[in-house]
C-alpha cells in the first residue's frame, strides 16, 4: 500500500499549498482597492451579464470584504465542463468585470486548485481513479495502528539501540515520528473515508439510518406561491420575482451575515435560497429560503440545529481539506504530508537494511496466527470482516492478499516437501 500512500500524501501537500497559491496567481480576479460604496448586487451582475451573456446565473457570491470582488456563477456555459461554473469577477464598486475563470465545487475553487484537488482525489482518471484515494485512506489507519502496536511491543529494546547508526538508527526516526503523526492520520483516514465513493456511501446510509443526515432548507414556494413564476419573471433568472437585492436584504434581517451565497430559483415553484459559506472557524453555515414574489421568508435552517454527525461531518471535512483554521490548518495538513512520506521512504530504506547485500529483507515468517488464542482470534477475524464490508478497498485488498498468501505458502510447502523427499536416502 505504500505507493499509493505516497502519491495520496505528495498530492495531498499539493492542495494544502494551493490555497495560498490561488490567492497569488489569481489576484487580479479576486481583489480590488477598496472604495466608498458597493452597488446595487442586481447592477453588479447585470454587468457580468452584460459581459458574458451566455448560460444562466446559477448563484452569485457578493463581496464578503472591502477589497474582495463579487463572483457571479454561470452554468451551461459553452466551453465549461459539467459540474463546472464560470465565475465572473466584478468589482462592487465601479460594476468592472475584472475576469473571469471555470470553478468548482462548494469552497470555490478556481482552476489551480481545482487540478490539485482533483489530482489529489482521482489522478485525473475520473470515477475510477478515486479508488486510489479510497484504497489508500482505507488502510492509512491500518497501517498506522501495526505501526504503533509494534513500536510500543519493542519500546523497550528500542531504548537501548539509540543513537547508533544504519538501520537502527532509521527504525528510531521511523518510530518516533510515526507515533507522534499517528493522531493525524488517524483522522486523515476517517474523514477522507467520509466522502469517498463506496465507504462514503455506507456512512452516508449509516447517518441516514440514525437521523443525523445533513439538513436543507426547503426550496419550494408551494401552495398559494405556486404561479408566481410565470408574472415576476423566468426561472433561473437572477431578476426572478422581487429580485437579487430585496432578496438579500431578507437573509440579512435574519441575520445572515457575509460571506453568503443567493442562489436563484430553480424553476416557477422553487424559492430563492441565501445560504451562508463561511466553512472557516467560526463557521456560518446558516441558510434560509425566501419567497420570489414577496420577498419573505419561508424557512430558515441554522447550523447550530444540525444533528450532532452532520456537525462533526462538516467540521471533519474541512479540518481534511484545510478550510477550518485557514493557514494554520493547512500548515498542519502540509506537515502531516511530509511525516508520511519520510515514513514510508525509512519504510523501504528499513527493508533494504534488514536484507543481506543487494536483497531485500526477508519477510516474518509463516504460522504466527497459530500462536494467536482462539477466543482472541475469532472475534477479530469477525471484526475484520465487518470492515472489509463497510470498506470495500479496505477488505478486497485484503481478502486478495490473503488469497495469494495462501496460494505461494502451499506452493513454498510442497516445494520443500519435495525438496526433502528428494533428499531422503532409499531404505
Amino acid at each position: 500500500m505504500a505507493p499509493f500512500l505516497l502519491i495520496a500524501a505528495t498530492t495531498g501537500l499539493l492542495y494544502a499549498a494551493s490555497f495560498q497559491a490561488e490567492k497569488i496567481v489569481y489576484d487580479h480576479e479576486l481583489t480590488v482597492p477598496a472604495g466608498e460604496r458597493k452597488l446595487p448586487i442586481s447592477e453588479q451582475v447585470a454587468a457580468a451579464r452584460k459581459a458574458h451573456p451566455e448560460g444562466t446565473v446559477s448563484a452569485v457570491r457578493p463581496s464578503p470584504e472591502a477589497d474582495a470582488t463579487t463572483r457571479v456563477m454561470l452554468s451551461g456555459v459553452p466551453g465549461v465542463d459539467d459540474g463546472h461554473t464560470l465565475a465572473v469577477f466584478v468589482d462592487p464598486y465601479t460594476a468592472k468585470v475584472r475576469g473571469s475563470l471555470d470553478q468548482y465545487g462548494s469552497t470555490g475553487a478556481l482552476p489551480l486548485r481545482t487540478w490539485i484537488d482533483e489530482f489529489h482525489r482521482d489522478l485525473h482518471l475520473g470515477e475510477s481513479g478515486r479508488l486510489y484515494s479510497e484504497l489508500a485512506a482505507s488502510w492509512l489507519w491500518v497501517i498506522s495502528a501495526g505501526g504503533l502496536v509494534l513500536w510500543f511491543s519493542r519500546r523497550r529494546a528500542l531504548r537501548k539501540v539509540r543513537g547508533t547508526n544504519g538501520r537502527r538508527r532509521t527504525l528510531g526516526l521511523h518510530g518516533s515520528v510515526g507515533v507522534w503523526a499517528a493522531a493525524g492520520f488517524f483522522f486523515l483516514s476517517a474523514t477522507g473515508l467520509t466522502w469517498s465513493a463506496y465507504a462514503g456511501a455506507n456512512i452516508d446510509e449509516l447517518r441516514t439510518s440514525l437521523g443525523q443526515a445533513t439538513p436543507a432548507v426547503s426550496a419550494s414556494a408551494g401552495g398559494e406561491h405556486t404561479g408566481h413564476g410565470s408574472a415576476a419573471g423566468q426561472a433561473g433568472d437572477a431578476a426572478h420575482g422581487v429580485g437579487l437585492d430585496k432578496v438579500l436584504a431578507a437573509a440579512r434581517s435574519e441575520g445572515l451575515g457575509d460571506p453568503v451565497e443567493i442562489v436563484p430559483p430553480a424553476d416557477a415553484k422553487s424559492a430563492y435560497v441565501v445560504k451562508q459559506v463561511q466553512r472557516s472557524w467560526p463557521e456560518k453555515q446558516d441558510s434560509v429560503a425566501i419567497d420570489p414574489a414577496s420577498g419573505q421568508v419561508m424557512d430558515v435552517l441554522r447550523f447550530a440545529d444540525y444533528p450532532v454527525l452532520a456537525k462533526l461531518t462538516r467540521w471533519g471535512i474541512d479540518l481534511h481539506t484545510g478550510i477550518l483554521f485557514g493557514l494554520a490548518n493547512q500548515i498542519a495538513l502540509m506537515l502531516l504530508a511530509l511525516c508520511l512520506i519520510l515514513l514510508i521512504v525509512w519504510g523501504y530504506r528499513m527493508w533494504w537494511q534488514r536484507g543481506r547485500g543487494s536483497a531485500f529483507g526477508r519477510p516474518i515468517p509463516r504460522g504466527a496466527w497459530q500462536q494467536v488464542p482462539p477466543q482472541i482470534l475469532v472475534p477479530l477475524l469477525a471484526g475484520v470482516a465487518v470492515l472489509g464490508y463497510f470498506l470495500p478497498l479496505f477488505g478486497i485488498p485484503l481478502a486478495a492478499f490473503l488469497a495469494v498468501d495462501i496460494v505461494l505458502g502451499e506452493i513454498a510447502y510442497r516445494r520443500d516437501r519435495r525438496t526433502d523427499g528428494a533428499g531422503t536416502p532409499a531404505q
